[in-house]
């Protein structure tokens, strides 16, 4: 099975967000992650989700995790342009 960390492209498999690819903006504990896509989900507002509501697809944005794990600021811009890929992918 593929692991969730920082910056992992996330694709959601259930609620009203359903079918919509995210990046993994901080993980709460070992059920729950906070998730942004930049543009419906801001990055100052995440959503926590569950991770069994979510398949990992694998991928991890290197320039979004290293910014996340030196506590840089990261901006919803980045979020689409990185997942821009993956949502024309549906």
């Amino acid at each position: 099975m593929k692991s969730i960390a920082l910056g992992s492209v996330v694709f959601s498999r259930s609620g009203r967000d359903a079918g919509r690819f995210y990046v993994v903006i901080e993980i709460v504990d070992d059920e729950y992650v906070t998730i942004a896509d930049g543009d419906l989900r801001r990055v100052d507002k995440p959503k926590l989700k569950k991770i069994k509501h979510l398949k990992p697809q694998g991928d991890v944005i290197v320039k979004i995790a290293d910014k996340l794990a030196e506590g840089k600021k990261i901006f919803d811009a980045e979020v689409r342009s990185a997942l821009r890929a993956y949502n024309g992918s549906i």
